[in-house]
């Protein structure tokens, strides 16, 4: 029962250990000043000024808050994070970035990634938000873990100025190109699409082909991308359980040597009573040697005799036995975590390597 305990505590330890912590921002501890920019102005005598964390989700019309992360390039500080308030620039050039569901004043908090499985810390340096909405400069998406889920944020992109048009070429002349011109592959692989003869069997070939492009695009992703990500949270949970299994084995080697103990004292004292001290106590084997039936005399010193101790030396006897057994235990348990710290601690390295 004991040993189940213990092994539910482990799992509860290992998913905690695997999902907290490293993508969410415990504390706001920079004391660097904050950067104004095209986004976000000064108002408050050329510099931001610092906001508190709960304030974020209730900004007023033309405020904003941004989150901007320090790190030491030399790593002899930690990193360190500080929001910072100031007017609301231009963001016409930014997408507004959403998550459905998810409880804003927890977004303020969150660490923000450019795709799923990245390490803990190459998170995103600088966030803005408006009480509404995430706005990150070159992104169109991103992504965020929520009360230990993976969380998807999106939005519409900004409008981008349509691409030029193309000067036709003359019918009476021929683009020359060579073999790397992408227009001339293109034209090669549309040949066989026939729009001036029947409209149907040249759009059956067109959606065959991109049917095609598609799922070779989401089979690629699919075996790749999401394998790629599957080993990584798969190491990251095996490195929390042999942390976990190391603690485990390490309390049971404290208890394997409190029950050890326990056992060595009670022996010795055992011996002492049998065998005497050397010092003008005999012991009951030497005592019984000159009586009649030194076996029955044995017998019965060990079930009746009082050597000053509150229990019969059969009791003694019977307590070496349980620490014995209760020392035996513990060491097995410890061998047994200590093993499933080494297995889990290995699979980790290979699966971070691979």
């Amino acid at each position: 029962m004991k040993m189940k305990r213990l092994f539910i505590v482990a799992l509860c330890l290992s998913v905690a250990s695997a999902f907290a912590g490293p993508y969410d921002i415990e504390e706001f501890t920079a004391t660097d000043a904050g950067s104004p920019d095209n986004y976000i102005t000064a108002e408050f005598g050329g510099q931001l000024k610092t906001a508190p964390a709960d304030e974020v989700s209730s900004l007023q019309e033309g405020r904003l808050v941004v989150r901007q992360k320090f790190t030491d390039p030399f790593g002899e500080q930690p990193t360190a994070y500080q929001l910072y308030q100031g007017g609301k620039g231009n963001l016409s050039s930014i997408a507004a970035l959403k998550a459905d569901g998810v409880d804003y004043s927890k977004l303020v908090t969150a660490k923000f990634y450019a795709r799923r499985g990245m390490p803990a810390e190459e998170d995103v340096e600088t966030v803005y938000f408006d009480g509404k909405s995430v706005f990150i400069p070159g992104y169109s998406t991103a992504f965020a873990f929520i009360d230990g889920a993976s969380v998807q944020l999106t939005g519409s992109a900004p409008a981008e100025e349509p691409p030029s048009a193309k000067p036709a070429v003359a019918s009476s002349e021929e683009e020359e190109c060579d073999e790397y011109d992408p227009d001339c592959e293109e034209e090669d692989e549309d040949e066989d699409v026939d729009v001036t003869g029947d409209l149907d069997e040249s759009n059956a070939k067109a959606d065959a082909r991109d049917y095609a492009i598609s799922d070779a695009s989401e089979n690629a992703t699919d075996r790749f991308g999401i394998a790629d990500e599957v080993r990584f949270w798969t190491a990251i949970g095996l490195s929390a359980l042999a942390a976990t299994g190391a603690v485990i084995g390490v309390l049971q080697h404290m208890e394997a040597n409190k029950a050890g103990s326990a056992y060595d004292d009670l022996s010795g004292l055992h011996d002492k009573i049998m065998n005497g001290d050397g010092e003008g106590f005999q012991g009951i084997n030497n005592a019984c040697q000159t009586n009649d039936n030194p076996e029955a005399c044995v017998i019965a010193m060990k079930q009746y005799a009082d050597f000053g101790i509150p229990y019969t030396v059969n009791e003694l006897e019977k307590r070496i036995e349980t620490n014995k057994n209760t020392r035996d235990s513990y060491a097995f348990a410890r061998n047994l975590w200590f093993g499933f710290t080494a297995v889990s601690l290995t699979a980790a390295i290979v699966l971070f390597v691979w």
